[in-house]
């Protein structure tokens, strides 16, 4: 006679746990694989969208290029720095495009910055020197607006001229690193810093510790260094043009007539006039970079992408635009 097993038997209960488990568990791993599904689709569907949206709203083709002789201008806004508003990557293959395209008969940087990252600056410096050696016939001049500041003028520098507004900004050829100090602040407030270091320097200016004058005496020194190469720099590509005033190279900021007074610009104008009395091509030409509807969405969704594919396959995951 057959005898079925009894419940209140300890290993028919682990047994029966075991297998509601195991069904849990499953269930658990179809309802996950479904909503990686139904991600991919919606990713897949989005992607779809970008890229016809970055096809549509992109300026003119590399194959098809620009008809005519023009004036190419590339805008530098705001500040500058790696994937900021102005980043070197970006203005270099931009000011590439513009030199090697044989309709363009004169490039305008229209300079409307304050500055930023020193290496930034010098990558687009340097390479606007390395492009003018290599299109001796095609001038590059910077045009400031509102501001010309630090860094920009370091970019500005390398321009065969440096035409202004009467009431633009211009200069502040210098370098600064500020912070804060809240040392008195923890102290009264009954904060206690725990800082621990391998490298006795490691903690340079740190705002919760009090200063310490040899990393004082050291960072003085470093943005001193950075400043000689600014100030090089400006000499290299403004050569005689500068009056000997050194207020120039103190962080003084001028007016556009006053920068024209000490050298460090050419003359008064606009877009419009140079490219219709220097380049004689009214025609504008934007070269400006600027990221396609995919590059934006790609990057926002960086994230959720790569968080779903080392769901999926369980391991960390791994241009040029001009317009009319």
């Amino acid at each position: 006679m057959d005898t079925q097993p009894s419940l209140s038997d300890p290993s028919t209960q682990i047994t029966v746990m075991e297998k509601i488990l195991m069904a849990h568990l499953e269930e658990q791993r179809r309802a996950r694989r479904w909503a990686m599904l139904r991600r991919f689709i919606t990713l897949g569907v989005l992607v779809g969208i970008a890229v016809i949206l970055s096809q549509s709203l992109s300026g003119f083709s590399a194959s098809g290029g620009p008809e005519g002789r023009h004036t190419a201008v590339i805008s530098l806004n705001g500040t500058i720095e790696v994937d900021g508003q102005v980043d070197a990557v970006q203005v270099n293959e931009s000011l590439r495009a513009a030199f090697d395209e044989p309709q363009a008969a004169g490039i305008i940087l229209r300079m409307n910055t304050p500055g930023g990252s020193p290496v930034q600056s010098s990558l687009i410096y340097e390479e606007i020197l390395r492009l003018r050696a290599l299109h001796p016939d095609k001038k590059l001049i910077a045009v400031v607006e509102d501001v010309c500041a630090s860094g920009g003028y370091f970019i500005a520098s390398a321009a065969d001229q440096i035409v202004v507004n009467q009431s633009s900004l211009v200069g502040s050829i210098g370098v600064l690193m500020n912070g804060f100090g809240a040392q008195g602040l923890i102290n009264k407030l009954g904060i206690e810093r725990r800082l621990i270091t391998a490298g006795e320097n490691k903690a340079m200016l740190d705002p919760f510790l009090p200063v310490n004058p040899a990393h004082q005496k050291a960072t003085q020194a470093l943005i001193d260094e950075v400043h000689q190469h600014f100030i090089a720099s400006v000499k290299q590509g403004r050569g005689d043009r500068l009056k000997p005033d050194p207020q120039i190279f103190s962080g003084m900021v001028y007016s556009g007539e006053g920068s024209v007074a000490v050298g460090l610009a050419d003359g008064l104008g606009s877009v419009e006039s140079v490219a219709r009395e220097v380049f004689q091509a009214e025609e504008l030409i934007d070269y400006t970079y600027r990221a396609t509807v995919l590059e934006v969405f790609a990057r926002r969704l960086g994230a959720s992408i790569a968080q779903t594919l080392a769901q999926t396959m369980g391991s960390a995951p791994a241009g040029l635009a001009p317009m009319r």
